[in-house]
């Protein structure tokens, strides 16, 4: 690596370090937390993340273990030695009789083997990481996901729990009626029954908030954040222009996944190439030293394999199989981030095009029909029935409306996840 591509790389880990320190900092003195700072906490928290990334620690032991040369290997031999027969055991007979032996050995390798293995080390370690890079493209979309979840789940309470004040009011204003006379009794009990349906929201909606959360923190790592942690950030609808051939174009350059295919390919062309080195055939020298009695002597010797019956040929054999197969996985993956592309911008049009309907004029709708049905009945021009009618058609349209926007939303995020990069922030 270059001197200022590795600078530039610390100051970025130094950077993403610091972020991330920031965020946990600011969770853990109760504060609120966005999207991002929501993404930064799980990069640096998530277990399953944690785990995944130990696999490039692994990868690069596993290119020291491939550079590695072998040991050479020393043996000593010493033989004659008479401790069966003690009177022959004496110096002279040490110094003119006895044989002693040592000799050192060592495996020549041929055909550039450790090169192609470190290669095949390396190109494991880049897929290792590409892989983690797409682990981390999926653990920040389910963290988007859990995080509008959430969002939605808060807005549903806030909206519940306005929808029985004010219908609590509506409660009230025919309570005086009813002490007025101007509605039955019956007519009353109705409508003060008809409390405990908005009652059950809120404890519904209060619920699913809390479940939200919990899915939210388990994500980003359950120590990362206090319990009683806060959102910041709202379902909103802004419109974007997106082009469908841009997202593509810039998925095929972006995709860990896809990235992660093409480095396989060279892992496996690189195997090859590994495959036809281990057919060259390894040379074993040997020298020695040897005292035989008075004499003292040097020696050497080869030992060199014959290869008449295996010369590699399954393994090349095999290889080369594999080679098609990764270009093949290639292939299937180019297609995937296409076709996920497509998707993911085909949904995003027909959200788009449901909010284009709620904002067209149904909210507006929804909420003059209430006003309506609410002022006719209090003075006498419309039924019970009309009314509860008219709140049940809000209360619908106006969940319906807020998991559209959450659903809207979503689809930005399924955008951002099949291309692989932050497209829309």
């Amino acid at each position: 690596m270059l001197p200022g591509v590795r600078f530039a790389a610390r100051v970025v880990i130094l950077l993403s370090a610091f972020v991330g320190i920031a965020a946990r900092v600011a969770c853990a003195q109760g504060a609120a937390i966005s999207l991002s700072d929501a993404m930064d906490l799980a990069m640096a928290n998530n277990p399953s993340l944690k785990a995944q990334r130990l696999n490039i620690d692994q990868g690069k032991a596993n290119e020291i273990t491939a550079g590695l040369r072998p040991n050479p290997i020393f043996a000593s031999s010493n033989e004659d030695f008479p401790f069966f027969s003690p009177a022959y055991l004496s110096v002279n007979n040490l110094a003119t009789n006895q044989e002693f032996n040592q000799n050192v050995t060592y495996l020549f390798e041929r055909g550039g083997k450790r090169q192609k293995r470190v290669a095949v080390a390396r190109d494991a370690t880049q897929v290792a990481a590409q892989t983690f890079a797409d682990q981390e493209r999926q653990v920040r979309f389910e963290v988007a996901q859990a995080f509008i979840g959430a969002l939605l789940a808060k807005s549903n309470l806030d909206f519940a729990r306005q929808d029985l004040s004010d219908y609590s009011s509506v409660v009230e204003i025919n309570q005086k009626r009813y002490e007025a006379g101007d509605i039955s009794r019956g007519d009353f009990l109705k409508i003060e029954l008809q409390k405990l349906q908005f009652q059950q929201d809120v404890a519904a909606a209060e619920l699913a908030f809390e479940q939200s959360r919990i899915g939210l923190r388990q994500l980003i790592g359950f120590n990362a954040v206090p319990e009683n942690f806060t959102l910041v950030g709202t379902l909103e609808h802004q419109k974007r222009i997106l082009v469908l051939d841009e997202l593509q174009k810039q998925a095929l350059l972006n995709r860990p996944d896809y990235e992660a295919a093409r480095t396989g390919v060279a892992l496996a062309q690189h195997t090859v190439s590994l495959a036809y080195a281990d057919r060259a055939v390894d040379i074993t020298g040997e020298t020695e030293y040897k005292r035989n009695g008075p004499v003292n002597g040097w020696g050497f010797g080869l030992a060199v394999p014959i290869p008449v019956f295996n010369r590699n040929q399954g393994e090349i054999a095999r290889s080369e199989v594999a080679v098609r197969q990764a270009q093949h996985q290639q292939t299937a993956a180019r297609e995937a981030v296409l076709t996920d592309v497509q998707n993911a911008y085909q949904t995003y049009r027909n959200s788009e095009q449901v909010l284009s309907l709620f904002e067209a004029g149904y909210l507006e709708q929804a909420q003059q029909s209430l006003e309506i049905s609410r002022y006719a009945f209090q003075r006498g021009g419309a039924s019970l029935l009309d009314l509860l009618d008219a709140e049940r058609s809000y209360r619908s349209t106006q969940v319906a409306y807020r998991q559209a926007l959450a659903a809207y939303m979503t689809s930005l995020e399924q955008i951002n996840f099949a291309v692989g990069t932050r497209v829309i922030p």
